[in-house]
């Protein structure tokens, strides 16, 4: 697993029937790192994530902020050392096209340890220059995508795929036991107990495309659609986004950033990602557990064999 868990000593206490049973020791905890992401050496954000996909994790943020739509928009990728790090190579980890890499972040006289804690990004020439927004501190917990957004305004993207006039459709049934085959793919999740997951079906078929765990509900969704833009798979049309928790606005907004017209959740949606959902023409399903379900837009696309009571 490497640095995507942790063992750590824990005192045991069970309680049965009057009884008490205390023992020391070693449990599995989950990683939690935070991530620089930079843009040709300028740093951008840093989230607090699970190790691992980072690359993906980079290009879904990128599409979630509207800076990106496809895999040409990257042009290259390298993680390399950050503040304590000493002065190290950075490792490359993509180069698409013609031209220079981005440049290495200056060393730093410590440890010659490369943590992987920062990566940088060169974008294709043709976009347009990088500015970042005042008025967002980007620096996100693990458990909010935008936490430092100063409102509602700054925070709503205009996304480049309209899911609304996408014709795909899901049967309730297959809706059903998405939950279940996210939760049989959460490898980290059976060691830790302490991952979120996000996984991609095709809507037709239910098959599995690709699934993530992270430490963050938003992180594991930004590495499903990274997934995709590093497959050159955007628009993400015909497809199905089921995570582990809430359907937060967060989550709706990354869903149609990236073109996916149905977003399933096993608990419960907030007020603004129904709005935003309703409003962008995503079919939005919570509280999907058992043999039942809550569709809150969209239930057009959602398939019932029985008569609707």
């Amino acid at each position: 697993m490497g640095r995507i868990t942790a063992r750590a000593p824990v005192t045991r206490i069970a309680l049965n029937d009057g009884d008490v049973a205390v023992r020391r020791r070693a449990d599995t905890l989950v990683v939690e790192e935070p991530l620089e992401i930079r843009i040709a050496g300028d740093a951008l954000t840093v989230t607090m994530r699970t190790p691992g996909n980072d690359l993906e994790l980079a290009a879904g943020f990128l599409v979630s902020e509207g800076v990106i739509s496809a895999a040409g928009d990257l042009r290259s990728a390298i993680h390399c050392g950050g503040p304590g790090t000493g002065s190290v190579a950075p490792t490359p980890l993509l180069s698409i096209g013609v031209g220079p890499a981005p440049a290495a972040s200056p060393a730093v006289p410590a440890s010659s340890e490369n943590t992987y804690n920062v990566l940088d990004i060169a974008l294709a020439p043709e976009l347009a220059p990088l500015v970042t927004d005042i008025t967002r501190n980007f620096y996100t917990t693990s458990s909010c995508g935008v936490c430092g957004t100063a409102s509602i305004e700054a925070i709503e993207k205009q996304s480049r795929y309209d899911v609304g006039t996408d014709a795909a459709a899901v049967g309730a049934t297959l809706l059903t036991g998405l939950p279940d085959a996210l939760r049989a793919g959460q490898t980290v999740f059976d060691k830790t107990g302490g991952l979120h997951a996000a996984a991609l079906f095709d809507a037709a078929s239910g098959e599995l495309l690709v699934l993530r765990e992270d430490v963050g509900r938003h992180n594991a969704v930004d590495k499903v659609i990274g997934w995709a833009v590093l497959e050159d798979r955007l628009p993400l049309s015909g497809t199905v986004l089921q995570v582990s928790g809430r359907a937060s606005f967060e989550l709706v907004q990354k869903a149609v950033m990236a073109g996916i017209p149905i977003l399933s959740a096993v608990s419960a949606p907030s007020s603004l990602a129904v709005e935003l959902a309703a409003a962008s023409g995503l079919t939005l399903v919570g509280f999907v557990r058992g043999s039942s379900m809550n569709v809150y837009s969209r239930p057009d696309r959602v398939r019932v064999a029985a008569a609707v009571r």
